[in-house]
C-alpha cells in the first residue's frame, strides 16, 4: 500500500506536475514503498515528464526501457524522439533502440531520420557494439548499399556478421550457418552448428524424454522456425555420414517436425519407414521400419506442402516388399504428388495411365496430360513419350495447300469449311478427319482427341498435344464459331458425302 508521501507524489503527478512525474516513473520502476515495479507504469510517467522538457525522463527511458517494452507502450515515432537524444546525451543502448524503431518502421519515418539511424548504428558498430554490428549487416543485405567508403557492400557486411557471431549474437550465428549451408560448405556448417545444436537438444530435454516415453512431444518442443531448420539441416549432414547413429538422426528431426518444419516431418516419417528420397531402403542392419509412425509424419508433411512426401507414401503402399502394400491407395497418393507438381511423380502416373489406356477411354488423355506437365519442367523422358503426339503441320499437304487457296469471299461463304481447314493445317489432320471431327467434343485443353471411328471406320483414333499458343488460338476460334451449331450429320454441315461434295466444289483445284 502506498505511503501518505507516495500519495501525495501520486497527486502532483496527475495535477501535471513534470518534477512528480519523473519521481513517480523512478518509483514504478524500482518498485518498493508500497508500489509496485512495472515498466510499463515507470513508461507512462516518465514519457509524460520528457513531455515536458524534463531532461533526466528521457534518459532513465533510454537506460532502462527495452526495445520490446516500448514498442507496446509508444508509437515509434514518439519513442525515437526520447531514444534519440538518450544516445546523444552518451547512452549507447539507446542508440540501437533508436536505430530500431526507425529501421523497422521505415514508413513512419523520413530519410533524414533514416540516415540518422545507420548513423547511430555506424557509431556503435565501430566501438565494436555486436548487436550494432549485426542491425548494421542486416541493413547491407537489404539494400546492398557499402558503410565503408571504399570496400564493397559484401566484404563489410560478411566482417560485421562473423564479428557478432563471434561474440555471441545467435542471430547472426544463424546467418553464417545459413549462408554455409546454402554454399555447400557442410563441413563448416557443421562445425558451427554443434554448439547451437547442443544448447538446443538441453533446451527441450522435456520434450526429448517425453517422445523416448511415449512418443508425444506435443506442446514441450520450444523452438522457432530457424531453431528447427538448424535442427533440420544438422540431421541431414549427419545422414550423409558414412555410419550415421539412426537414433540421433530420430531425435534430431523429431523435434524440428515437432516444431512444425515439413521437410523434417518428410525426412523423418522416410526414417522410419528406412527408405531414402529416391525409395531405396537404408539403414536395415539396425531395426525394423516403423510404418505406422512413418505413414503419420508423411501424411502430415504432404498435407504441409511436400510433394516428395506424397511420393513416399505412394512408394510404400505400391511395393510387395512393404506389408502396406494397396495399389489403389498408391495411385492415389501418386496423384497428390503429380498435382503438387513432383515431375518423378507425374512421369509415373503418366506411364500407369498409358499402360492401362485400354481400361477407360480417357486413361490415354490422362497421361498425356502428366507426360505435359513433366515435360514442362525440363523431364527428358517426359518429352520423349510426347513426340508421338506433336501435331507435324507438313503431315498434310492437302491442308497447307488449301489453307492458301482460301480466300476472304471463300471464308464468308463457307464458315464452317475454312474453319476445318484451318484446324487441319495447324495440326495436320488428314481429309476424314477435318471434315468430320466434333471440336467441341475433341477438345480437352490439352490436346485434341481426333476420334471419328463411328463415321469412318479406317480412321483410328489418336491423341494431339496442344502445346503452342498458336494452335491454342486456334481451336478457340473454331471452337466459338461451333459454339451453338451441330456438328453432327442433322447439323447444317450435312453428312459426309455433303461436306466431301463442297470441299471438292470450294476448292476444284485442291490435289
Amino acid at each position: 500500500m502506498a505511503t501518505r508521501e507516495e500519495l501525495a507524489v501520486i497527486k502532483a503527478a496527475r495535477a501535471g506536475e513534470s518534477r512528480a512525474q519523473l519521481a513517480l516513473g523512478r518509483r514504478y520502476l524500482n518498485g518498493g514503498s508500497g508500489l509496485p515495479r512495472s515498466k510499463g507504469t515507470a513508461f507512462y510517467w516518465l514519457r509524460r515528464a520528457a513531455q515536458q522538457g524534463v531532461d533526466d525522463a528521457w534518459m532513465i527511458i533510454g537506460r532502462n526501457i527495452t526495445y520490446d517494452q516500448v514498442k507496446e507502450l509508444s508509437s515509434p515515432q514518439e519513442a525515437a524522439i526520447w531514444y534519440e537524444k538518450a544516445f546523444e546525451a552518451g547512452v549507447p543502448q539507446a542508440g540501437i533502440i533508436f536505430a530500431r524503431l526507425v529501421l523497422e518502421h521505415t514508413e513512419q519515418f523520413d530519410s533524414n531520420a533514416h540516415a540518422r539511424a545507420i548513423a547511430a548504428l555506424s557509431l556503435l558498430a565501430s566501438r565494436d557494439d555486436h548487436e550494432a554490428q549485426w542491425l548494421l549487416a542486416q541493413q547491407m543485405q537489404r539494400h546492398g548499399q557499402p558503410m565503408v567508403p571504399g570496400l564493397p557492400a559484401s566484404a563489410v557486411e560478411e566482417r560485421l556478421v562473423r564479428e557478432a557471431a563471434r561474440a555471441g549474437i545467435e542471430q547472426a550465428q544463424y546467418a553464417l550457418l545459413d549462408k554455409a549451408w546454402n554454399q555447400g560448405q557442410g563441413e563448416a556448417f557443421a562445425r558451427g552448428a554443434v554448439v547451437l545444436v547442443k544448447r538446443l537438444m538441453e533446451r527441450n530435454s522435456a520434450a526429448l524424454a517425453q517422445l523416448d516415453k511415449d512418443g508425444d512431444a506435443t506442446g514441450l518442443v520450444q523452438l522457432n522456425a530457424e531453431e528447427a531448420t538448424l535442427l533440420l539441416r544438422y540431421g541431414q549432414w549427419q545422414a550423409r555420414a558414412a555410419k550415421p547413429e539412426l537414433s540421433q538422426l530420430m531425435r534430431l528431426f523429431e523435434l524440428a517436425a515437432e516444431a512444425g518444419d515439413v521437410e523434417a516431418r518428410l525426412e523423418l516419417g522416410l526414417l522410419c519407414a528406412k527408405i531414402d528420397r529416391a525409395g531405396n531402403r537404408v539403414f536395415m542392419e539396425q531395426g525394423l521400419a516403423n510404418f505406422k509412425k512413418a505413414l503419420h509424419w508423411l501424411q502430415l508433411a504432404g498435407e504441409g506442402g511436400s510433394a516428395q512426401a506424397w511420393h513416399a507414401l505412394a512408394r510404400i503402399y505400391s511395393r510387395s516388399i512393404y506389408s502396406q502394400r494397396n495399389l489403389q491407395v498408391a495411385q492415389q497418393y501418386l496423384e497428390k504428388a503429380a498435382e503438387a507438381g513432383l515431375s518423378e511423380a507425374q512421369c509415373e502416373l503418366a506411364q500407369i495411365f498409358w499402360r492401362n489406356r485400354r481400361d477407360d477411354p480417357m486413361h490415354d488423355v490422362k497421361a498425356l496430360y502428366w507426360w505435359q506437365q513433366a515435360a514442362a519442367q525440363g523431364e527428358r523422358s517426359a518429352s520423349e513419350a510426347l513426340r508421338p503426339f506433336m501435331a507435324e503441320e507438313t503431315a498434310q499437304p492437302w491442308a497447307q495447300q488449301a489453307l492458301a487457296q482460301l480466300s476472304d469471299k471463300l471464308r464468308n461463304s463457307n464458315p464452317f469449311l475454312s474453319a476445318r481447314i484451318e484446324l487441319a493445317a495447324t495440326f495436320g489432320l488428314t481429309k476424314p478427319e477435318a471434315l468430320l471431327i466434333d471440336i467441341k467434343q475433341a477438345d480437352y485443353g490439352h490436346c485434341l482427341v481426333v476420334d471419328i471411328c463411328a463415321h469412318h471406320a479406317r480412321s483410328k483414333r489418336r491423341l494431339i498435344a496442344v502445346q503452342t499458343e498458336a494452335q491454342r488460338a486456334a481451336i478457340n476460334r473454331v471452337s466459338r464459331l461451333f459454339g451453338d451449331v451441330d456438328c453432327g450429320f442433322s447439323g447444317p454441315e450435312g453428312n459426309y458425302r455433303q461436306r466431301q461434295y463442297r470441299l471438292r466444289t470450294a476448292l476444284p483445284d485442291l490435289a
